[in-house]
């Protein structure tokens, strides 16, 4: 399991791991519990080229990523991870999270429904990577969207599955809300 210096180890009676994307629908590893949390000091933003799962080289899709933000919260979804399946967890996370290195693994405080803080694995952006284009327009990241298809399918239904399940959480993200509003319609001219 990959560690970013200076990052707290996680008690694994107490292993957590925060989805604020797809990993919110589809986690893909065994877990006790989930759970509505909260991360302070980021937000969520298709900030990434995607050349493998939601698009190809030649014509890149975008995925999301966690960017630091002073005064943004990010709310997902935190599971839980029995220790007896950490190992397996993470080493599925990470062949999924980092199949190009655009994320960084991190160990961060999150807020959990009931208020009780936890520290939480987090695959953060990368910002300094070549395929992150957080400052791209929000025009530019719809044309992307629009062409993006990879080996797990559209970038636009990526999107699309991303703020339905904000929405089926009580989470109103209104930047991506509009980005996927701008997408369908940039895909229908």
């Amino acid at each position: 399991m990959k560690l970013t210096p200076g990052d707290p180890m996680i008690d694994p009676d107490d292993f957590w791991v925060f989805g604020y994307a797809s990993l919110m629908w589809r986690p893909g590893f065994t877990f006790a519990e989930a759970q509505p949390a909260a991360l302070t000091g980021y937000r969520r933003d298709m900030c990434f080229l995607s050349i493998h799962y939601r698009g190809t080289s030649d014509a890149p899709g975008l995925v999301c990523g966690l960017m630091q933000s002073d005064s943004d919260v990010c709310k997902g979804l935190a599971y839980r991870v029995d220790r007896a399946d950490i190992s397996t967890a993470m080493d599925y996370l990470d062949v999924r999270e980092l199949v190009t290195d655009i994320y960084i693994p991190r160990h961060l405080p999150i807020v959990l429904t009931g208020g009780r803080t936890v520290t939480a694995r987090i695959y953060v952006a990368d910002d300094a990577h070549a395929q992150f284009v957080g400052c791209w327009t929000d025009d530019e990241k719809a044309a992307a969207i629009v062409r993006g298809t990879g080996s797990e399918g559209r970038s636009l239904d990526y999107l699309a599955n991303v703020v339905a399940h904000l929405h089926d959480m009580g989470i109103d993200d209104t930047h991506l809300t509009a980005l996927l509003k701008m997408s369908r319609a940039r895909g229908c001219s």
